[in-house]
């Protein structure tokens, strides 16, 4: 497990806090307000590298590993949970899926457009009926000839709009069936392939959140990643990876979140004293240093795991599940030691605020992480 940052996460690290500080920090509040979604920075990030992380050099990436991914959404986070949102959710789900699964020839002609950010990527599992119960999706996919035809429509997707690219998971087989859902790569623009509402969101304003729709929508044979009816493992398998990210994501804003209360207990004054020098405030800040260390840990944990090729099922449940809920609560503290002015949008504590919630929800909920961990442990 890492406790001290090797050379290139010193370097990430650097290099996107003097991003943040130019790039989003001065606008992070009015793309909040507007719930706007800045491609224009994802442009920028794919500049850096930071849109292939995981990506392998032959295919334009930055052919890192996990452990420097998690830097990545970490400092992003600290920042903006919206970017570090966006950013996780295109590294880890639409370009992770493709890098994991697809054919040389598929990881040729779209991983450079993805690691470059030319092509913006979503991935499309969840469905409005199913949530969680991802096994018994309504979107089908029929055969006609080298084709398939897609109905249906997925919901709560990231970049569903402003997306080039998409990873579509559609039934090809029996209701309940792990092997009867198939991964299709979607490009647009598409016949009978579109978007629906833009979801009016509590937090993560700037990540923009819509439906997919599905309208007789003709993929071919080509654009199946790997084999018909493998759709539903492989998702359980970039879900793995994907925990990892909303844990560093969670990780990131957490610790956002305790420097603004940190930072302010420092400098105001009650009593003639500094905020921080009351007990009632510095065991809450020492409450919050201490998980937000356990939940590094965890999540440092899943990523070297992660790096190594292991199986992390249970090692990314626990890190998703632990930092989310530090997140949430280092973000409530953290109004609470600003008090009155916490609750205004004059100071950051209320966008973490916001934002934490989230990452008790996304890419499975706390209690669907809670059943994972059971079942892995009980095995």
């Amino acid at each position: 497990m890492q406790t001290t940052l090797t050379e290139n996460q010193q370097f990430i690290t650097e290099m996107i806090r003097e991003f943040g500080t130019k790039n989003i920090k001065p606008f992070m509040m009015e793309w909040d307000e507007k719930q706007e979604f800045p491609i224009e920075i994802f442009k920028k990030l794919g500049d850096l590298g930071l849109m292939g992380v995981l990506v392998p050099e032959q295919y334009g990436g930055a052919g890192f590993g996990y452990k420097e991914y998690v830097t990545a959404i970490v400092e992003l986070s600290k920042i903006d949970g919206s970017i570090g949102l966006s950013m996780a959710a295109h590294n880890s789900l639409c370009t992770g899926h493709i890098l994991q699964f697809g054919s040389e020839e598929q990881k040729q002609k779209w991983l450079p457009k993805l690691a470059s950010a030319e092509y913006i990527g979503a991935w499309g599992l969840t469905e409005p009926n199913t949530g969680s119960d991802a096994g018994n999706m309504r979107t089908v996919a029929e055969p006609d000839g080298d084709y398939y035809v897609l109905n249906g429509a997925k919901n709560f997707i990231t970049h569903g709009k402003s997306s080039n690219i998409a990873v579509v998971i559609a039934r090809t087989g029996a209701v309940g069936d792990s092997h009867g859902m198939t991964a299709f790569v979607i490009e647009k623009p598409h016949q009978g392939f579109t978007h629906g509402r833009k979801e009016n969101k509590l937090g993560m304003r700037a990540s923009e959140t819509t439906e997919l729709i599905l309208t007789d929508c003709r993929v071919h044979r080509d654009n199946i990643l790997g084999e018909v009816g493998d759709g539903f493992v492989q998702s359980m398998k970039i879900l793995d990876g994907g925990r990892i990210s909303i844990a560093a994501l969670s990780l990131g804003m957490a610790q956002g979140a305790y420097e603004v209360a940190f930072n302010y207990a420092q400098e105001r004054q009650q009593f003639n004293q500094s905020l921080i020098n009351f007990q009632a405030i510095a065991f809450k800040l020492a409450d919050i240093a201490t998980e937000i260390a356990a939940a590094s840990l965890l999540t440092y944990r899943a990523a070297d795991l992660k790096d190594q090729g292991e199986n992390v099922t249970k090692e990314s449940a626990m890190a998703k599940y632990y930092a989310s809920e530090v997140c949430v609560r280092a973000a409530n503290e953290a109004v609470q030691i600003l008090g009155g002015y916490g609750f205004t949008k004059d100071y950051p504590a209320e966008k973490y605020y916001r934002d934490a919630k989230l990452c008790t929800i996304g890419e499975g909920t706390s209690e669907i992480q809670k059943l994972v961990i059971s079942r892995e442990v009980l095995r």
